[in-house]
C-alpha cells in the first residue's frame, strides 16, 4: 500500500521538475483527476489552469455537479459534444472507438493549451489504465488510446504508479470531500463504452437515463465499487400490447478492490425487479432488461 506521508512530497516535487512553465490538467471530477489538481496546484500554484471537457458522453447532470464541486478552482469547461460524435460516427470496433475518443480528448486541450500558452500536461493515468492498455486488454483513452504525435513538452502522470484503493488513501489524506474521493469509477470514453456497437445520439440518451435509474437504487444501499447500464442491442418486446424493437439494456453491479479483478454482486431478486421495471417503464425504446454476473477476468468491468 502507499504511504501517504511519502508519496505526496514527493509527487509535489515530481510535478514542480516535470512540469517547468503553464501548465493545463485533465480535471473530469473523479477521484485520480481530482488528486492530481489538488496535488499540482500545491506543486505550480497560479501557472495550473484545470479543463473540464464536456463530451456529451457524460452521466445525467455530471457537467454541472462538476461546476459546483470545483467552484473554487479556476475550472474551464470547454463543450466539445459535436467534435466527439462527430469523432465516434461510423465507428463500431471497441479499440477504435477508444482510440476516437482518446484523440479528440487530446486535441481538445491542445487547442486549450494554445490559447493559454501552456506548455504541460498533467492527466490521472493510474496504475491499471497502463496495465490493460500496455497488456492489450483494452487502450485507455489517456494511455494506448492517445495519437502518436501530441503538441506538449511533456504529458505529466503524477500517479501512474497507484491502484485505485491507494488513490484514494490519498484523496482522504489531501481532504478532499467523501463525494470526491469515495466516487464511484467513470470510464475516460464516458458512455461510449456502454454502448455497443455504433454510438449515436439515441443511444446515448437512452444509456444516460438507465445509468441515472440503476445509480439511484443501487449506490446508496448496496454501495458497489461501480455500477451501471449499457446497451447492447435491440430485442423484440411487447408494450401496450404493441409489439416494439427495443433496446436491451445490461445492468453491472460489482465489488472489488482495486478494478484488476471484480466479482458481480448478488442483489436481491426484488431490486433487480424494480430496475428492470422503471427501465422499461421510464424509457420508452427499452424492450428488456438483464443483469450481467460475468467476474473479471473473463469480463472487464466494462462492456467495451
Amino acid at each position: 500500500m502507499v504511504k501517504v506521508d511519502k508519496f505526496i512530497p514527493k509527487s509535489i516535487e515530481r510535478i514542480k521538475k516535470e512540469a517547468n512553465g503553464k501548465t493545463i490538467i485533465a480535471l473530469s471530477g473523479g477521484v485520480d483527476s481530482s488528486v492530481c489538481a489538488v496535488l499540482a496546484n500545491r506543486a505550480i500554484g497560479d501557472k495550473l489552469t484545470p479543463i473540464y471537457i464536456d463530451t456529451g458522453l457524460m452521466r445525467k447532470g455530471e457537467t454541472e455537479r462538476i461546476k459546483e464541486i470545483f467552484s473554487d478552482m479556476n475550472l474551464q469547461v470547454v463543450d466539445a459534444k459535436d467534435q466527439f460524435m462527430e469523432a465516434l460516427k461510423g465507428l463500431e470496433d471497441p479499440e477504435e472507438k477508444r482510440m476516437a475518443v482518446g484523440e479528440a480528448f487530446i486535441r481538445a486541450f491542445e487547442k486549450e493549451a494554445r490559447l493559454l500558452e501552456a506548455e504541460y500536461l498533467i492527466q490521472g493515468t493510474i496504475y491499471p489504465d497502463r496495465i490493460e492498455s500496455e497488456g492489450g486488454i483494452k487502450s485507455h483513452h489517456n494511455v494506448g488510446g492517445l495519437p502518436s504525435v501530441i503538441d506538449f513538452k511533456a504529458i505529466v502522470e503524477p500517479i501512474d504508479d497507484l491502484y485505485k484503493d491507494e488513490v484514494r488513501e490519498v484523496a482522504r489524506a489531501l481532504d478532499l470531500p467523501l463525494e470526491i474521493s469515495e466516487r464511484m469509477p467513470f470510464p475516460g470514453p464516458g458512455l461510449s463504452v456502454r454502448i455497443i456497437g455504433e454510438v449515436t445520439q439515441e443511444k446515448v440518451d437512452v444509456v444516460r437515463e438507465a445509468n441515472a435509474i440503476v445509480e439511484e437504487e443501487l449506490l446508496e444501499q448496496f454501495k458497489p465499487w461501480q455500477t451501471f447500464a449499457a446497451i447492447l442491442g435491440k430485442g423484440t418486446g411487447v408494450k401496450g400490447d404493441l409489439r416494439v424493437h427495443g433496446w436491451i439494456v445490461a445492468v453491472r453491479a460489482v465489488g472489488s478492490r482495486d478494478g484488476m479483478t471484480a466479482e458481480a454482486m448478488e442483489l436481491p431478486w426484488s431490486v433487480l425487479r424494480k430496475i428492470e421495471s422503471r427501465i422499461t417503464g421510464e424509457i420508452a425504446s427499452v424492450a428488456r432488461v438483464v443483469y450481467d454476473i460475468t467476474p473479471k477476468p473473463p469480463a472487464t468491468i466494462e462492456f467495451e
